[in-house]
């Protein structure tokens, strides 16, 4: 399989990645939840795929507000890709530590700015080192890249306004967005509290809950569901692939990976919020159903 008739496949093997290793740049957006206690960083020096750069998710974001990771400026974005020796014309396939977890994130940010050829490994660093394939470690040297200040496709992205205003028209009504939350059910219902101090659990007025490792497949723990599984998820969850789709969870990482299962089975009108829960949560205002 060539790696032009494939450039813009968003869902690559090992297998594939393996054949194309010197014609695609691998990316790790390996990230872990603040408690983990875990250095993604280190971790990319320690044991990473042949030629990857390292996309800190913590690190390309919009540092002027005070949420975890919100996307950067299209300037900041095209600075931060650039100096990682990647430009616009380059395939990216974004992989991470975990399996299928914060690589959307990434692929989601490429798709957000413009960056068409981008992919993700499916089962990640794990299935990779699983399969003995070839692995480096040690400092990295990158010789930096222009890369275009792209343009923000505003249709991938929803703002705290953006989910007000559809809470507020209703389900209702021909324009209204199905939002679906990706948290853990018992934070989504109340039970459990918000990993982040002072943040109110529950969730937001007539979204639906589908937690984010329900897209995994549980024989493997790395890889996604197959397409039939994805559809006969949504379906349960009433939720219509036609229709448009607004993901949300915690802080932005795991809605993308429910945005990338919604796109493998054809959804085509989804967006991500990217202040998720921990925006929504943080505004009095906002009206919280538990």
């Amino acid at each position: 399989m060539s790696s032009s008739k494939t450039a813009s496949s968003p869902f690559v093997s090992t297998m594939w990645l393996a054949d194309n290793i010197n014609s695609v740049i691998p990316v790790d957006g390996s990230w872990h939840m603040p408690a983990s206690n875990r250095d993604p960083y280190q971790e990319y020096l320690e044991r990473r795929i042949k030629n990857a750069r390292s996309f800190g998710i913590d690190e390309i974001k919009d540092k002027t507000v005070d949420l975890p990771h919100m996307l950067p400026s299209p300037e900041n974005f095209a600075k931060a890709v650039g100096d990682l020796g990647i430009s616009e014309n380059d395939h990216i396939v974004a992989y991470d530590s975990v399996g299928i977890f914060s690589s959307p994130r990434v692929y989601w940010t490429f798709k957000a700015f413009g960056h068409e050829k981008i992919s993700v490994l499916d089962g990640g660093l794990p299935k990779w080192i699983e399969e003995k394939r070839e692995i480096e470690s040690g400092p990295v040297s990158i010789t930096p890249k222009e890369y275009r200040t792209p343009t923000l496709n505003h249709k991938l992205v929803r703002s705290y306004q953006d989910i007000i205003k559809n809470i507020e028209q209703g389900p209702d009504t021909s324009n209204f967005e199905q939002v679906i939350d990706a948290r853990p059910e018992k934070r989504f219902t109340g039970v459990d509290p918000e990993p982040r101090p002072g943040l109110s659990n529950g969730h937001m007025p007539y979204s639906i809950n589908i937690p984010f490792h329900a897209v995994i497949d549980p024989s493997t723990k790395n890889t996604l569901l197959d397409n039939d599984s994805l559809k006969k998820l949504f379906e349960s969850k009433k939720v219509d692939l036609k229709k448009p789709i607004v993901l949300s969870c915690g802080s932005g990482i795991t809605a993308s990976t429910l945005y990338f299962a919604l796109e493998k089975v054809g959804a085509r009108q989804i967006a991500v919020y990217d202040g998720s829960w921990t925006e929504y949560a943080s505004n009095a205002k906002s009206p919280i159903v538990k």
